[in-house]
């Protein structure tokens, strides 16, 4: 079809690794070391069986909490269903009003006002201090048009929203195509700049289930990093496997190794699949062993969920009162 012929963008982070053409990014990227699957499965393994000391298991609940991305990503979504979530979001519960609030909100780009309306935001400096992500980049199958994928950027960024979480062309990547999946998500982190000059923070999402090996899923990583995203994101929660702690281990590794090399600081957000309090502990293990404590922040480590924060808030009432609640205390989406 009539694609626009991309041109290619050095980004400030390509020439800091000495990158000013097309062919030296694919010859930095293809000599990457490929990846011992062995050795980080065991990696993982070994870290999926550490446990918590009882005193620092409500400092992870509390933790997980703020860490959370609280998503609704359906087509029947409405203006009222995105009011709940916020609702939910700075209230997680009432009855123990010091449970703190979630990161951020994570909806369509066309139900970015109403979240923006329901935060009384603009640019997280509500008084929730809650930002508002969007899926932009004809999410989730990422199959459209350049042009079409920075109009539905921008809009969502003109509505308010904080964070955008984009799908790269996971087609392209897998047939070879790596420079056109670095166009795109150069061409959308420039769309996430505002008239200010100030930037909607670029997660981008590799879908790693569609990605299949792990030498692709770093190879894609180190391309996401140098071609501007603030995240790298494992999934959209819509393609069966999504997050695997083994697939985030990687992605924490490629974090860490960017940031000796250069540094800076990237986030890492692990997205589907992930319920249970007892498994999101087991990546807040994986990042503090992977890339440090320092990680365990809101602003470099994310979990997508819509339901995670009912099972965490579950157990962090078990632990306030010595006993469960009902299933019916806790409002289930």
């Amino acid at each position: 079809g009539r694609g626009r012929m991309m041109t290619f963008t050095v980004t400030d982070r390509a020439q800091r690794l000495g990158i000013s053409g097309p062919e030296a990014l694919l010859s930095y990227i293809r000599n990457l070391p490929g990846v011992d699957a062995v050795g980080l499965e065991s990696r993982a393994g070994g870290l999926a069986t550490r446990s918590l000391k009882k005193s620092s298991k409500s400092g992870a609940l509390d933790l997980i909490i703020r860490l959370i991305d609280l998503t609704t990503l359906e087509g029947a979504d409405t203006a009222g269903k995105v009011r709940s979530l916020v609702a939910k979001a700075v209230t997680p519960d009432a009855s123990f009003p010091e449970t703190p609030r979630v990161a951020a909100v994570c909806v369509y780009p066309d139900m970015v006002e109403h979240a923006v309306a329901a935060l009384g935001n603009r640019h997280g400096d509500g008084v929730t201090g809650i930002a508002v992500a969007s899926v932009a980049t004809a999410f989730p199958s990422g199959r459209s048009t350049l042009d079409i994928k920075i109009a539905d950027t921008r809009y969502a960024v003109e509505m308010g929203a904080d964070e955008i979480d984009m799908v790269i062309d996971r087609g392209a990547a897998l047939s070879g195509d790596w420079l056109k999946v670095y166009g795109e998500i150069a061409a959308i982190r420039a769309a996430c700049t505002r008239p200010d000059g100030t930037h909607a923070h670029l997660k981008v999402i590799l879908e790693t289930g569609e990605l299949a090996t792990y030498d692709l899923i770093k190879q894609m990583s180190w391309l996401a990093i140098i071609a501007g995203g603030d995240f790298i994101k494992t999934s959209t929660g819509k393609v069966q496997p999504a997050a695997t702690l083994a697939t985030t281990v990687l992605m924490l590794e490629v974090v860490r190794d960017w940031f000796a090399l250069t540094g800076e600081k990237i986030g890492v957000k692990p997205a589907g699949g992930i319920r249970q309090s007892k498994d999101a502990i087991r990546y807040l293990v994986a990042v503090a062993e992977t890339v440090g404590e320092e990680w365990l922040h809101p602003h470099l480590f994310r979990f997508g969920a819509s339901s995670l924060l009912n099972d965490v808030l579950i157990q962090r009432q078990k632990f306030i009162t010595g006993h469960y609640s009902g299933p019916d205390y806790v409002t289930i989406d």
